[in-house]
């Protein structure tokens, strides 16, 4: 059995839970929350940062969800997400780095930064010019994907793979922050009501981070 350590709102630790649904991999979830966390957590991740996905069994700590992503990939058979051509396997991994990097420090790691850690943690109120500036990024990020599902089955082609995983998982953060305005990009909406319809992703609709609540759309399939 895997432990996979995470908290709630870590999107890189929601892309590994998605993953891992498609593929029916079963595990234990242990929360690591970044700001306090373990001694132990810290020799599983000298980074100490989210997710480590641990097998005592087979002798194995991973750390990096894109790491972790790939293991997972060359290990378990089933629903595989990293396939097809070399340069279709190409362009998932173009896409899950522009999620994991581009989306996330322009609007998942603001968002959870004014809107999560200074109410938890610093006891600081948001600003809400760092606020705005995550939601206008976040327009200029939908619009391309908007773009791709103009043109694509799926973000990166004619399947499901990574880079829809990814992008959902950070999306899905953005929004239960409520830094997602839908208006003006149906193409997505209606891409991520069908990935919020799928049995990987119930479980994280249902999970709640301690006092912050999400808007009331969060959890409706339909939006």
């Amino acid at each position: 059995m895997y432990q996979l350590y995470q908290f709630p709102l870590c999107p890189f630790s929601r892309k590994i839970r998605l993953l891992m649904g498609e593929k029916n991999v079963a595990y234990d979830l242990v929360r690591e929350d970044p700001w306090a966390a373990s001694e132990e957590f810290y020799d599983l991740n000298p980074a100490g940062r989210t997710p480590v996905l641990v097998n005592e069994e087979k002798g194995i700590a991973l750390a990096d969800s894109r790491a972790i992503a790939e293991y997972l990939e060359e290990t378990v058979d089933k629903s595989p997400m990293i396939n097809g051509p070399a340069a279709y396997r190409a362009e998932i991994r173009r896409l899950v780095a522009l999620f994991d990097e581009n989306f996330f420090a322009d609007v998942t790691q603001p968002l959870l930064l004014e809107r999560m850690k200074k109410r938890i943690v610093l006891r600081q109120p948001p600003d809400s010019r760092a606020l705005r500036d995550a939601m206008r990024m976040a327009h200029g990020h939908l619009d391309y994907m908007d773009w791709l599902i103009d043109n694509r089955p799926w973000l990166a082609g004619s399947t499901m793979s990574l880079a829809d995983l990814t992008a959902a998982a950070q999306i899905s953060v953005a929004d239960y922050l409520g830094g997602i305005d839908w208006k003006g990009h149906d193409q997505t909406r209606g891409w991520y009501a069908v990935f919020k319809s799928r049995p990987s992703f119930r479980p994280l609709l249902s999970e709640r981070m301690d006092v912050i609540k999400p808007p009331e759309h969060y959890a409706l399939v339909d939006l």
